[in-house]
């Protein structure tokens, strides 16, 4: 299958575009977040965004 095929999300916390990854496919409805830093930012800053910056 290709990468372009595969299911896609937004990130809740940078609004990027993340795609499905074998280590997710049990919990893939349950995905929120792109990484670890977004998952960690959203807790602790309540969702506020500035700290990530943007290519």
């Amino acid at each position: 299958m290709k990468k372009s095929d595969l299911p896609q999300k937004i990130c809740a916390v940078c609004e990027r575009p993340f795609t499905w990854r074998k280590k997710w496919e049990r919990v893939w409805d349950d995905v929120k977040y792109c990484s670890e830093r977004c998952r960690r930012s959203s807790k602790s800053s309540k969702g506020n965004i500035t700290d990530i910056k943007r290519p």
